[in-house]
């Protein structure tokens, strides 16, 4: 990594060099350094604290040990509620405000580099706002079209069901004939046979049944008279 692009508002160079060393080994797929802030005290600076934005993470490089060791505050732009900056007579002060957890600070930023800082970051932060809000709005709109579809498909099965209800051949009733019991008497008599009870004929229990499907509202107005214009034309 070439660290003379990041010195463009006269950020330490040996800090600079030394900080994004240890960071190149830390950058995952796909990650690029975008800007780099190095803490100026009024007195000389030997160990200075960094603030690094990738168009991935925040870090935040606190030097330990006299400089020996480093430790890092790392967090994901989508953990970042907001960032700000608060200038005072020596520099300025950068906070980050993660979602959960404590805030985290370092002072003595410069003010330039403090107010890029602050921009660069609102920059990822509403980049990946933007992001979630449209994954999450595509996931919405997948889960509408499977409900949609999930409807359609038991509605559809639902006509079926009751298209192929109204199809089915209908068996004439048995006739019933009703004979009275001879009584005997001292002289014999016949036996009057009751009249015999007509079946309603096949067309008549097929319109009444799908009369029956339209008053449940199984069916609708179109299907009920197409379907009784095809019963009467049998006729």
């Amino acid at each position: 990594m070439n660290f003379e692009q990041f010195l463009t508002d006269e950020q330490d160079p040996k800090a600079t060099e030394k900080i994004l060393g240890k960071l190149n080994d830390m950058l995952i797929s796909g990650e690029e350094v975008l800007y780099l802030a190095i803490q100026k005290k009024p007195a000389v600076t030997l160990v200075p604290d960094s603030i690094v934005i990738t168009n991935k993470r925040l870090f935040f490089c606190i030097p330990g040990n006299m400089g020996l060791t480093t430790n890092f505050e790392i967090f994901s732009w989508k953990d970042i509620k907001e960032v700000s900056f608060k200038e005072e007579f020596f520099g300025a002060r950068f906070t980050a405000v993660p979602i959960r957890g404590e805030n985290f600070t370092v002072d003595y930023i410069p003010k330039v580099q403090a107010r890029k800082l602050y921009q660069s970051s609102n920059q990822q932060i509403d980049r990946i706002k933007d992001e979630l809000e449209q994954e999450q709005s595509r996931k919405e709109q997948q889960l509408r079209q499977e409900q949609l579809e999930n409807d359609l498909k038991k509605s559809s099965q639902f006509m079926q069901q009751n298209l192929l209800a109204a199809e089915l051949p209908i068996s004439k009733p048995e006739s019933t004939e009703f004979k009275a019991e001879p009584v005997v008497e001292p002289q014999s008599i016949a036996p009057i046979p009751e009249p015999a009870v007509e079946p309603e004929d096949e067309i008549t229990l097929k319109l009444k049944k799908l009369k029956v499907l339209f008053e449940k509202q199984l069916i609708s107005q179109e299907e009920y008279e197409a379907k009784k214009s095809d019963i009467l034309s049998q006729f």
